[in-house]
């Protein structure tokens, strides 16, 4: 009997240590599976912002390659906010219930297959043809045996219209409409990047601890602001070498990066970007549809499940009434049914509203200005399109991301309520505006260009007429007005070609040609060396780029300040509408700030730089293509006006919203005094009761949660 016994204990025991060890491992295998898929998160986080700063980045050469303005550019850059319209929508409200890492292994298969088709039109064109007067010269085998006034003859047609017949075959021939394609990619990586976000960090949210998901998610956001600056500085090398390398010999090529009419290797950095984004998908097809929640008990397992917490995206007011042993079924025909009542009790928040368009009016400054700042960098202070976007990679964005952290530390250290971080918003915002403000002073004078910003003697130019260009210097040429081909004479000015200048003979070959006895530079009164130039604009004055450095450091330190409001933005968001609509909101959030933030300032912000444009460049097959040179006082009176008028509307609504949540603290103040002496009076019992009616009342109202 003794020895029954002891070996029924044994067994026991056995059984126990060997249970024991198997919740150990799977324990183990849970957080290792997390951790997994925490790692994955980081490197798609990083992937999709590497890819979509790299288009930011590619905006100035896609223009100049398909000769686009900017307005048709800021509808192609938009377009990926379009993709993400069309379904952010289903993803935030039914992706719960799907399998979610294969959802967000699925969108970056689409955002890779996004950036391949954005460069397959590299593929399908012919070889770039910039515009030029020094194609009609035969070669000059290092002789003065040119004569570029006299070439240029055949030139002067500028008003001949071609036959239709003509202009669709050409336009067939030179693949004018291949811009469709960049269109439709990016508008691809929007439908892929929209269940990366709201999935990811949800399913990192249900199965980590509850002390865990803060680092988690400052991890994700901390290694995804390394994307940009890495995107940026792709974009700078691929704008450096030259869109056909590999296919032409670019000793034959003469204009260099400096020049408007460069276009760099854009389709380069869209293959490599969605070979990384290819990559990063990968893992997630082999995660489990859930997990364990770490550190979690079996007890707790069984009740997590039972609760069905994971997927309740919508309130569910009978979960009291019903019985715990087993859920209710939930169909899609239910959630569907429940989405409206949702929504309007979602709308009925005005705290919520005044969020919503607080929120979409500063992204459309931010964006509109993220868009177009190398342009801006361009044709202000004389830099070149690489320079520009390898200044914003290495220097702004470290200045975002350290602003992001500094903003959640302060909330942290004085432990900020809705108030608080509501005025840290509105600090940070300010200062960085004044950052903006400062920026307009900081100027440099337009280019000096013979009969756009100065006429042929040097005087400025009251207004600009095409008919300009013509002087009676260059009046016997026979030049085009059409072309832009410019050339930096002896005395600093800028020519729009070597015709116009009047250069009678020319020497050297490719980057190295030189122009000589330019009739306009002899009658010009500015004292020259010689009547002679050389290929490209003239460099700015040297205080310009004294003035550049200033820019520099304001646009870095109003970096820092605008980000700063980062986090406690999200955090006033998080804490203005209920719990159970939380996902909803975030999603209809991010529906319309993307919709009206981030699809039409790209294009209004296009077309009011379109109007500033004073020398357009020539298609292949005639008519307008991109623009070659900008007024810039009127460029930055029209760029940094937009910006502020944006902000400015901006700041109103922050002071009502500001009101509203002032005057809601205090009402919530009111009633929690006049609680006290209740609960004092009645006991404890009937303190707990008065404080869970209290809880219920605030949950009924949306408008009473205020406290982080």
């Amino acid at each position: 009997m003794l020895c029954t016994v002891l070996s029924s204990v044994i067994r026991i025991v056995c059984f126990q240590g060997i249970m024991s060890v198997e919740k150990k491992t799977a324990r183990e295998q849970c957080c290792s599976k997390l951790k997994m898929f925490l790692a994955a998160m980081c490197f798609v986080f990083f992937a999709k912002a590497f890819q979509g700063s790299y288009m930011k980045s590619s905006v100035t050469q896609i223009e100049r390659r398909f000769d686009i303005p900017s307005s048709l550019i800021g509808f192609i850059d938009g377009s990926f906010e379009i993709g993400n319209l069309f379904v952010i929508a289903f993803v935030s409200y039914f992706g719960a219930k799907l399998h979610r890492p294969r959802l967000i292994g699925a969108g970056c298969l689409i955002m890779a297959m996004g950036s391949f088709i954005t460069a397959a039109p590299h593929f399908f064109q012919g070889p770039y043809k910039y515009e030029t007067t020094i194609s009609y010269l035969s070669a000059s085998n290092g002789t003065e045996s040119i004569l570029p006034c006299l070439a240029n003859g055949s030139l002067a047609h500028d008003n001949e219209i071609p036959k239709v017949e003509i202009q669709a075959e050409c336009e067939k021939a030179a693949s004018s409409s291949l811009w469709l394609y960049v269109f439709l990619g990016n508008m691809l990586r929007g439908v892929g990047e929209t269940p990366v976000m709201p999935l990811g960090l949800s399913y990192l949210d249900d199965f980590s601890r509850e002390e865990n998901t803060a680092l988690y998610m400052a991890l994700i956001q901390t290694l995804g602001i390394l994307g940009p600056m890495f995107g940026f500085m792709l974009g700078s090398f691929c704008a450096k070498l030259y869109v056909d390398i590999g296919a032409v010999d670019l000793d034959t090529i003469t204009i260099n990066h400096k020049d408007t009419r460069w276009v760099g290797a854009w389709w380069l950095g869209f293959l490599l970007t969605g070979g990384v984004m290819l990559l990063a998908g990968i893992p997630f097809w082999f995660f489990p549809k859930s997990l364990p929640k770490q550190g979690e008990t079996e007890t707790d397992k069984k009740s997590n499940i039972l609760e069905g917490d994971q997927d309740r995206f919508i309130p569910d007011n009978n979960k009291h009434s019903t019985a715990p042993n087993k859920p209710a079924p939930v169909s899609m025909a239910a959630l569907a049914k429940d989405f409206l009542p949702s929504l309007k009790k979602l709308f009925s928040n005005t705290i919520y509203l005044l969020i919503v368009c607080t929120g979409f009016i500063q992204v459309s400054g931010f964006i509109g200005m993220i868009t177009f700042m190398p342009k801006f960098m361009e044709q202000i202070y004389g830099q070149s399109a690489s320079r520009a976007i390898f200044l914003i990679g290495i220097m702004t964005l470290p200045a975002v991301a350290l602003g992001i952290i500094t903003g959640g530390f302060i909330m942290k250290k004085f432990k900020l309520n809705v108030l608080g971080a509501t005025k840290l918003c509105i600090g940070a915002s300010l200062l960085a505006f004044s950052s903006l403000v400062i920026q307009y002073f900081l100027q440099c004078d337009n280019s000096q260009v013979a009969g756009l910003t100065v006429s042929y003697q040097g005087a400025p130019q009251v207004s600009y007429q095409q008919n300009t260009l013509i002087s009676p210097c260059n009046m016997g040429c026979s030049c085009s007005v059409k072309h832009w081909d410019p050339i930096c004479a002896s005395n600093g000015l800028t020519y729009a070609s070597p015709c116009l200048a009047g250069c009678q003979t020319s020497t050297g070959d490719g980057k190295d040609m030189a122009f000589h006895n330019c009739t306009c530079i002899g009658e010009s009164p500015l004292p020259f060396a010689n009547m002679s130039a050389v290929l490209g604009q003239c460099p700015r004055k040297s205080d310009c780029d004294y003035m550049f450095k200033f820019y520099m450091a304001v646009t870095v330190i109003g970096a820092f300040f605008s980000s700063c409001g980062a986090t406690p933005g999200y955090i006033i968001l998080l804490r203005s509408i209920n719990p159970e609509l939380k996902s909803l909101a975030l999603g209809i959030y991010i529906l319309i700030v993307r919709t009206l933030g981030g699809i039409p300032p790209p294009i209004y912000f296009g077309a009011l730089i379109d109007r500033t444009c004073l020398k357009w460049g020539t298609k292949q097959c005639g008519g307008r293509g991109a623009c070659r040179f900008y007024d810039s006082g009127a460029f930055r009176n029209s760029f940094l006006g937009l910006i502020y008028g944006l902000y400015s509307l901006s700041y109103v609504l922050w002071g009502v919203l500001y009101n509203r949540l002032s005057h809601r603290e205090k009402k919530l103040a009111l009633k929690n005094q006049l609680k006290a002496p209740e609960q004092d009076g009645n006991g404890v019992s009937s303190g707990n009761r008065n404080v869970s009616l209290a809880f219920v009342k605030c949950s009924e109202n949306p408008d009473q949660e205020t406290i982080i």
